[in-house]
């Protein structure tokens, strides 16, 4: 099978050149995007069943038609493209902006194309360094060749795109946060509606993407929607970057079919446990999802199917935890990593993350009370079922990973109380 998203990258090699990915038809599935209308564009994407690849799973497509056309649309338009990528856990955008970042860039024209958009950003995590440096080149190259600016291709679509660098904060990921940071504003959310397709960047209809979705692009107006419906084992359209950490023998990223089962990433790509170490529970896509235990390793990786168990794909990048870690010491830092990040705009993300922090705290230093975990409960409760109950998904995303440890790790929780610390002396 032929994996679009990967198969130029040389893994530590330096980034794909223009001219190599011409010669692998790079910017072919653009030239095909402007002999097309923009709403054609758009439903080429829509019968693809292309889902956002930043965590959220929405219709790209569909995303993409809630944005005003026509002559009496508000200029200019924006396309953003999402490359914060600052989730605990979370990798696989840094591989494509190093590896090829024509392909990313090629994917951004074809995405403002179907939008009309006139000024594209990427917003790139402060620490991607590397990513920076190769993106920039690739950029002041698909100016030089025509493939940005004025007249693209000689058609009467223009576009300018820039790369703007963040100052780095984990609430710079969710999208009106980056609008506003682009603006150069305090990253915080903003009230929905009105929505980033009508009033977004500066109150101008902007669409915000993440990296991978916007390199599936290219291929997809390459060789048609069918095709990259085919490429999937689900309902869900494509491909998809997966990834595990930990202590796995092979931990890495690998393009595979959407609905390829979490047992398949696991034990055949991942290589299952190293030597001396037995699976606990694994965060199927990043430090925001729910648990997955031994019962789940046969469910298929999908944006809909994880879903029946209370968990989410996310990113598709795997946190393994194995059996020689305590499962609350490996909560107490995610909670103190979302507790940090928190923008601190709405009371319950501003005061309830830190109140989490600290109940995780007193378990590890052994000051715990049987009351702390129905206080952890009602926490999950209260500020993990939204939406509606905050203003963004950080702290209902917070909340997964404590749910699940509740639900399935209650018993260490537990221990840590009647112990009076942490029982496995591991903890920091």
């Amino acid at each position: 099978m032929e994996r679009p998203l990967t198969q130029l990258i040389k893994a530590g090699g330096p980034a794909v050149s223009l001219e190599e990915y011409e010669k692998a038809e790079g910017y072919e599935g653009l030239r095909r995007a402007l002999g097309m209308s923009p709403r054609q564009v758009q439903d080429e994407v829509k019968q693809s069943n292309l889902r956002g690849r930043g965590g959220a799973g929405f219709s790209t497509g569909l995303k993409w038609s809630f944005v005003p056309m026509g002559e009496g649309a508000r200029r200019p338009k924006y396309f953003v493209i999402n490359a914060d990528e600052m989730e605990p856990g979370t990798m696989k955008d840094r591989l494509l902006m190093e590896g090829n970042p024509h392909q990313l860039i090629e994917g951004m024209i074809i995405a403002a194309y179907a939008i009309e958009a006139e000024v594209s950003y990427v917003f790139l995590r402060w620490a991607y360094k590397e990513a920076a440096e190769r993106l920039q080149r690739a950029i002041d190259e698909a100016y030089a060749k025509g493939y940005l600016g004025n007249g693209i291709l000689k058609s009467p679509f223009n576009l300018e795109l820039s790369l703007h660098t963040s100052a780095g904060r984990y609430m710079c990921g969710e999208e009106t946060g980056l609008l506003n940071a682009l603006e150069g504003k305090r990253a915080t959310p903003r009230t929905k509606p009105p929505f980033p397709q009508s009033a977004g960047l500066w109150g101008k209809p902007t669409v915000v993407n993440n990296v991978e979705t916007a390199c599936c692009l290219p291929h997809i107006m390459r060789n048609g929607p069918e095709w990259f419906r085919k490429l999937s084992r689900s309902d869900n359209g494509g491909t998809k970057i997966f990834g595990a950490s930990g202590h796995v023998k092979k931990p890495g990223l690998w393009e595979l079919p959407l609905g390829v089962t979490v047992r398949e990433i696991l034990e055949e790509h991942a290589g299952g446990m190293r030597e001396g170490y037995a699976f606990s529970g694994l965060q199927p896509g990043g430090a925001s999802t729910n648990f997955l235990v031994e019962e789940h390793l046969d469910m298929k990786m999908d944006f809909d199917e994880l879903e029946k168990v209370g968990s989410r794909m996310g990113t598709g990048t795997m946190i393994v935890m194995d059996n020689q870690v305590c499962p609350v010491g490996v909560l107490y830092s995610l909670e103190k990593f979302f507790a940090r990040e928190s923008c601190g705009w709405c009371t319950p993300c501003r005061e309830g993350l830190p109140w989490v922090e600290r109940t995780m705290r007193a378990l590890e230093d052994g000051q715990g009370e049987p009351e702390d975990l129905e206080m952890l409960e009602h926490h999950v409760r209260s500020i993990g079922l939204g939406p509606g109950r905050t203003f963004c998904a950080l702290a209902p995303g917070a909340m997964a990973p404590l749910a699940g440890a509740l639900k399935y790790f209650r018993a260490e929780f537990e221990r840590h109380i009647a112990e009076k610390g942490c029982p496995w002396k591991c903890c920091p």
